[in-house]
């Protein structure tokens, strides 16, 4: 499953590392790209977009919409 989410407070690198460490944390097989410029997390995983966004809210960020 793809998904992709706007996630407006992701600012620097060190971001998009957290996102990723974390949702690798809970599915290490996922293919996970953090666009810092467009504030946008693409996943690809087995696990469902729930799990994913809730990871990435625990992890400090917001989506949009969510």
């Amino acid at each position: 499953m793809a998904l992709k989410l706007k996630v407006p407070n992701i600012t620097c690198a060190g971001c998009a590392d957290k996102i990723t460490e974390s949702i690798h944390v809970m599915e290490p097989d996922a293919l996970v790209d953090v666009n810092v410029q467009d504030k946008t997390v693409t996943v690809e995983s087995a696990a469902s977009e729930e799990s994913i966004k809730q990871v990435i809210v625990a992890s400090g960020y917001d989506i949009e919409g969510y």
